[in-house]
């Protein structure tokens, strides 16, 4: 585990996390736009945040040359009232971090690609991901266009800190939210995407985009993510999405109304004994979860947890491998108290076991 102690806070934030505690006690399943799971205040985080000088979440991780790089998106306080569609989430640009090795110092390399700077976006700069091929580093990005609607993005770089440049037009074919790369033991590479609820991929079920939410009765199979290769240049995709299929033990599509292993946003896909694992958030209640199968398409049989509510309404992660070791990179609340939208990254150990079944982590010490 990632362990730090004595880190010291701000008599605001030591203020704002006492008054959060006492107001997330209730726990549980809650609905958008509140302040989710909540915690304790006797409870003690099993990690400190990476960066404290700003609000960072969603943490994509890589290892490039030899060092870890993460990607988080930058929250900010933007004056945006709640609301159940995300509107709050209100980001406006990329900083890039590295660091040696994991406890080591982290590097905050700056301003990697500012919304400004997108010709097609208007707002929200939703978390990213990031990929390598021949020398070149790339930045996939979802945003809303002009219309408000989520699409995704892709910058370029010749280094993985950035700066990197924005193409014209966003990634055709492309929409909805947190775009995921995966990079196959046989050069291909896959983006894996989507999110429901506020990420919009429940408007895209007809295959195109309409205003209204349309979701699956709740005996019938949920809203799955998207799946399309990319192509050689990295900056399409060679075919058209298709469905991640996420099934029960039974071998049966995961239901609507199972809120508990569903997709709801936050792909990512990592390969262990020659087994891919999907894992992602299961939104509202709260949860990182993981399904395995045998190839980067699917489908994937749910297996069970990665990670436990934190503190905070959202729950993103990615996991890496470095020097023999596997990581859980993830966020939570801790800086801003709870504060929705205020969020920091983090980090810990993650244990497969001699089956290949990951041990569940909890993010605090003891009960």
């Amino acid at each position: 585990m990632v362990r730090k102690k004595n880190r010291k806070f701000p008599a605001v934030v030591l203020a704002g996390m006492t008054i959060m505690a006492v107001g997330c006690q209730n726990g549980g399943t809650e609905s958008a736009g509140t302040q989710g799971t909540g915690t304790t205040s006797e409870r003690e985080f099993l990690s400190e945040p990476l960066v404290e000088d700003i609000y960072t979440a969603d943490p994509s991780a890589h290892v490039f040359d030899g060092k870890i790089y993460i990607y988080p998106s930058h929250d900010i306080d933007a004056g945006v009232p709640e609301k159940d569609d995300g509107s709050h989430f209100d980001m406006r640009d990329y900083h890039v971090y590295s660091m040696d090795e994991v406890g080591g110092e982290v590097t905050d390399h700056g301003v990697a690609l500012d919304i400004k700077d997108i010709p097609w976006a208007g707002r929200q700069l939703w978390a990213p991901d990031a990929a390598h091929k021949n020398g070149t580093y790339y930045l996939y990005f979802p945003v809303k266009d002009k219309q408000d609607i989520f699409m995704i993005g892709v910058a370029t770089s010749s280094s993985p800190a950035g700066p990197f440049k924005p193409q014209p037009e966003p990634i055709a074919n492309s929409f909805s939210i947190d775009p995921a790369v995966y990079k196959d033991g046989d050069g291909e590479y896959y983006m894996y995407f989507g999110g429901i609820w506020g990420g919009q991929l429940q408007r895209w079920t007809t295959g195109s985009y309409t205003q209204e939410d349309s979701y699956p009765a709740d005996d019938q199979p949920a809203v799955m993510p998207k799946v399309a290769r990319l192509s050689d240049d990295m900056l399409s995709f060679a075919e058209a999405p298709k469905d991640v299929q996420l099934l029960d033990e039974n071998g049966k599509p995961l239901l609507t109304a199972d809120s508990a292993r569903r997709f709801f946003e936050a792909a990512w896909v990592h390969k262990y004994n020659d087994k891919y694992y999907f894992s992602y958030s299961t939104g509202d209640t709260h949860r990182i979860v993981y399904a395995v199968g045998d190839n980067p398409y699917g489908p994937f049989t749910y297996q069970g947890v990665v990670l436990e509510p934190v503190l905070g309404w959202t729950n993103h992660h990615s996991i890496i491998e470095k020097d023999g070791k596997w990581y859980l990179f993830y966020h939570d609340t801790q800086l801003s108290g709870g504060v929705t939208h205020l969020r920091n990254i983090k980090v810990t150990e993650l244990n497969h076991r001699a089956d290949g079944s990951i041990e569940t982590v909890d993010a605090y010490f003891g009960d």
